[in-house]
């Protein structure tokens, strides 16, 4: 087994059914993410303190927390497919065969790669729009306050990211669904 202990633990501590080694990286770097949370309570307390007890409010701690959040949110979908965390039926799935589950498995991760192929072509033009000019030089879009930090294209970027990462875990599941052995059923005897 060449797997190393802390990433097998942490998926593990989740409870998760972790199936490539893909998941096994992106299962892995959620705890690590998930400080950016405890980043932007930080930044709000900040934010607070210098507001009420100091009269001296911040011109970017609103953009920055929103950010943060947003990013963490947007992260959360390949963490959760990792995981195997997702949102299922679980009323069919868990009344059909282990056959049954397996090409349930198949037929869900073909329709989330044509959702994630159709999503990352949309995101792929949103990313180059927020990225360049209507000439092609780069210039990333901001927010257009006074700080005017380019938060929507880097947003914008992890969308693309977020896809594309959902596109081939979705992929790597169902090359594991195809190849996953089925126990012949009993024939009806229990």
């Amino acid at each position: 087994m060449s797997e190393t202990p802390e990433i097998v633990s942490a998926a593990e501590d989740a409870g998760a059914e972790v199936r490539t080694g893909l998941d096994r990286v992106v299962a892995s770097a959620a705890k690590p993410l998930a400080w950016a949370i405890f980043l932007a309570f930080l930044i709000s307390v900040y934010e607070v303190i210098a507001r009420y007890v100091f009269d001296s409010p911040t011109f970017w701690a609103h953009e920055a927390t929103t950010f943060l959040i947003a990013a963490i949110f947007l992260i959360g979908g390949p963490i959760v497919l990792a995981r195997d965390k997702h949102i299922r039926v679980r009323m069919f799935y868990d009344t059909v065969s282990p056959a049954g589950r397996r090409w349930l498995d198949i037929f869900n991760s073909v329709v989330a790669m044509i959702f994630f192929a159709g999503l990352g072509y949309a995101g792929s033009i949103m990313a180059w729009k927020a990225t360049h000019t209507p000439t092609g030089d780069i210039h990333f879009e901001g927010t257009g306050t006074a700080w005017n930090p380019p938060t929507p294209a880097l947003l914008k970027i992890l969308i693309l990211f977020c896809v594309a990462l959902m596109f081939i875990q979705s992929a790597l599941h169902l090359v594991k669904a195809i190849r996953r052995d089925v126990p012949p059923s009993s024939g009806g005897k229990d």
